[in-house]
């Protein structure tokens, strides 16, 4: 392989782009903030953790176990001010997990379809991050494979990490 010629760019990850991860408070989602924080410490770029919630009436209403929440109550607010909190607490933890240099974290709470919620939120993103499968208190709200969405229709790099066990023997 030869080298390129001094002051030409090398390709490789885009270091002016945040990375979005993905997270729902499974552990899945911790695996994935974990790889989005040490990332973001090598391309030196700040992460947007997102979390997405759907409690649109259609779920109520599919379940018909609950009554549809007054959109003018605070229910919705409270929802996204504790998923904000959640996830806080979260990314603060892993921070000191990964150590070194203190990645920039900008935390999003946002209601809707995961998939769509990440894929608007990665529109200027230079890295898509996923876990391979969500089960917290979040994810389990949610239908059908957020991550395999994801891969089909993100215009940018996605990484998908794998549950504890799935990588190929490493545990």
């Amino acid at each position: 392989m030869t080298e390129p010629a001094p002051g030409t760019p090398v390709p490789g990850p885009d270091r002016t782009r945040p990375i979005v991860v993905g997270t729902d408070g499974s552990d899945h989602a911790r695996r994935a903030v974990l790889f989005a924080l040490h990332e973001a410490q090598l391309r030196g770029v700040p992460v947007r953790a997102v979390c997405a919630y759907d409690f649109t009436p259609d779920r109520y209403t599919a379940y018909g176990w609950m009554a549809i929440p007054n959109p003018a109550s605070d229910v919705y607010t409270h929802m996204r001010d504790t998923a904000l909190d959640d996830v806080g607490k979260t990314v603060e933890e892993l921070r000191r997990e990964v150590g070194g240099p203190e990645v920039e974290v900008e935390i999003v709470a946002q209601q809707g379809r995961p998939a769509e919620v990440l894929l608007e939120e990665a529109k200027h993103a230079g890295l898509l991050v996923v876990g391979s499968r969500g089960s917290g208190l979040w994810g389990r709200l949610t239908l059908g494979s957020t991550s395999t969405e994801v891969v089909h229709h993100a215009h940018i790099p996605v990484v998908v990490v794998p549950a504890k066990g799935e990588e190929g023997g490493k545990g």
